[in-house]
C-alpha cells in the first residue's frame, strides 16, 4: 500500500520537475502517467492510455479548443488594433506608472468576475500587461504572477456571486447558491488582494533599486505599433464590454432558446440516431464562444483599416499560441484523470478523511487533491464526489452552516492547484513567453497567500460566527 502512494507522489514530483525545467508537458504528462500505471498495473497501460488519458485529453480539446482559439485571436486583434495601447495610456495618465500592477490585477478581476473564462482572460489581458510593464519598466518576470492574482484567485472562488466553475461546483453538493457565505468570501478575497499586491509591489521596488527593468530578448512579445493618434479609451474598451455583457446575455438566452436539450440527425449515410446535447453542459461554452466572436467582430468594425494589413501574420501567431496552450492543458487534464484512478490516490483520500475538524478536513482534502491533479475544478469535483456527504453530516453535527462548507471548498480548490504542472500556469507562461525558472517563484508566493486565506477564513468563522 505504501508503494502505491509513493508511485502517485513520485509521478507528481517528476512532472512538476519536468515542467519547472522547461520540458514539454505535452510529451511528459502521458509518459509520467503511463509510468505510474506501469508500476501499479503493468497490463493496464494500453487501456489506461486509450480509455482514460486520451479520452479525457480529447474531451478537453473538443470542449475548450474553440475558446482558446477565439480568446487568442481576440487578444491579438485588441493588440494589433492599438486598443490595448490606448487603454494603457489612459490608465497610466490616471494612476501613473507605479500602479501598473494594480491596474492589471483589477482588469483581470473585472473580466473573471464578469464570467469570462480565466484562460480567455490570460489571452485578453496580456497585451495590456505587456504594454504597461514595458512603459513602466517593470520586469516582465513579474507579469505572470500579476495576471494570476487578478484572474486565478479572489474572483475565481472567493467573492460571492462569481460565475467561475470553482464557485458553481459546490452548489450541487451542498444545495447552496453562488452567493454562499458572502462575508467570509469577501474577507478572504480582500486578504488575497491586499497581500498579493503588497508582495508584487515589494518585488517591483526591489527590482527598481537593483536597476532591473523590463528586459530585452523576450519571446512572444506583442507588436510595438508605430507612434500615432490613439483612439479614445472608451472606444477601445468597447470590445471588452461587449464580451462581458454578451457572455451574460448568451448564458441566459441559450437555455431559454433550446430548453433542457437539443438534438439533430447527422446527414452521414447510415446514421439515423439523433445526436443529443444536454443544454446545461454546453451553455457556458457556447456563451463565451459567441461573446468572443462578437468581440472580435466589434474590433474589426471599429479598426478594420488598422487591422487588415497586420491580421494575416498576427492570426498565425495567435493560432500557434492557442494550439500550444490547449494541448498543454489537455495533457494535464489527462494526467490528472489517470492519477485519480490509481490505488495510491485512494490512499490519499482515505488518509485525509481522518482529519478531525470538518472545515480543516475539507480545506486540506480539496487543496491536496487539486494539487495532485493540477486542476482546481478537478480536485474539487473529486473531493466533493467522494466526501460531500461526510462533510455535510459532520458540519450539521457541529452546527456549521452548509454555506461555510461551500465557501471553504471553493476557496481551497484555488490554493495548491497552481503547482508547476497546473494547466493554467503552463498556459499563462506560454502566452507571456516566459519559463518556470523565470516567473514561477512569484506565482508560487501568490499560491501560498491564496492557500493561507482559506485557513484565515476558517479562523474568522470560528472567532466571529460570520457567514
Amino acid at each position: 500500500m505504501a508503494l502505491d502512494f509513493l508511485i502517485v507522489l513520485s509521478a507528481l514530483v517528476f512532472l512538476m520537475l519536468a515542467a519547472y525545467r522547461g520540458y514539454s508537458v505535452i510529451l511528459f504528462a502521458p509518459l509520467v502517467a503511463m509510468g505510474a500505471v506501469l508500476l501499479s498495473h503493468p497490463a493496464q497501460v494500453p487501456p489506461f492510455f486509450t480509455g482514460l488519458f486520451m479520452d479525457r485529453m480529447v474531451g478537453f480539446v473538443k470542449n475548450f479548443f474553440p475558446i482558446f482559439l477565439l480568446g487568442a485571436v481576440f487578444g491579438k486583434v485588441i493588440e494589433l488594433s492599438g486598443f490595448s495601447k490606448s487603454i494603457v495610456a489612459s490608465v497610466i495618465s490616471f494612476l501613473g506608472n507605479r500602479r501598473a500592477m494594480l491596474s492589471i490585477v483589477l482588469v483581470g478581476a473585472l473580466l473573471t468576475y464578469g464570467g469570462v473564462s480565466l484562460f480567455v482572460v490570460v489571452f485578453a489581458v496580456y497585451p495590456f500587461a505587456a504594454e504597461m510593464f514595458r512603459q513602466g519598466n517593470i520586469p516582465k518576470r513579474l507579469m505572470p504572477a500579476t495576471i494570476a492574482l487578478g484572474a486565478f484567485t479572489f474572483t475565481m472562488d472567493s467573492l460571492p456571486g462569481t460565475p467561475q466553475i470553482q464557485n458553481i461546483i459546490p452548489t450541487a453538493f451542498f444545495k447552496t447558491s453562488v452567493y454562499a457565505a458572502p462575508w467570509l468570501g469577501s474577507i478572504g478575497g480582500l486578504f488575497v488582494l491586499v497581500c498579493g499586491i503588497t508582495y508584487l509591489e515589494h518585488m517591483r521596488l526591489r527590482a527598481l533599486s537593483s536597476g532591473e527593468g523590463y528586459g530585452d530578448g523576450h519571446s512572444n512579445e506583442p507588436a510595438v505599433l508605430p507612434a500615432g493618434g490613439l483612439v479614445h479609451p472608451a472606444l477601445a474598451l468597447l470590445p471588452l464590454v461587449v464580451v462581458g455583457v454578451l457572455n451574460r446575455v448568451f448564458s441566459d438566452a441559450i437555455p431559454a432558446f433550446y430548453g433542457d436539450s437539443v438534438s439533430f440527425i447527422s446527414a452521414v449515410a447510415g446514421k439515423s440516431e439523433p445526436i443529443v446535447l444536454q443544454t446545461k453542459s454546453v451553455t457556458a461554452i457556447w456563451a463565451i464562444e459567441g461573446a468572443l466572436l462578437m468581440g472580435i467582430v466589434t474590433v474589426f468594425a471599429l479598426a478594420w483599416k488598422t487591422l487588415l494589413p497586420r491580421f494575416s501574420e498576427g492570426s498565425k501567431t495567435a493560432i500557434a499560441g492557442a494550439l500550444l496552450a490547449t494541448m498543454n492543458t489537455a495533457s494535464e487534464y489527462g494526467f490528472g484523470a489517470v492519477i485519480a484512478a490509481l490505488p495510491g490516490f485512494l490512499m490519499v483520500t482515505d488518509f485525509l478523511k481522518t482529519i478531525p475538524n470538518v472545515l480543516i478536513n475539507e480545506a486540506v482534502t480539496v487543496t491536496t487533491l487539486a494539487g495532485l491533479t493540477g486542476s482546481a475544478s478537478g480536485g474539487l469535483g473529486i473531493a466533493l464526489a467522494a466526501m460531500a456527504e461526510h462533510f455535510c453530516a459532520a458540519a450539521q453535527g457541529a452546527g456549521i452552516p452548509l454555506e461555510v462548507l461551500h465557501r471553504v471548498a471553493s476557496m481551497a480548490s484555488g490554493g495548491m492547484d497552481t503547482l508547476p504542472h497546473n494547466g493554467a500556469v503552463i498556459t499563462l507562461l506560454a502566452v507571456t513567453g516566459l519559463t518556470h525558472r523565470e516567473a514561477y517563484r512569484d506565482i508560487f508566493v501568490i499560491t501560498c497567500i491564496k492557500t493561507f486565506a482559506v485557513f484565515l477564513v476558517i479562523a474568522v468563522f470560528y472567532a466571529t460566527g460570520l457567514v
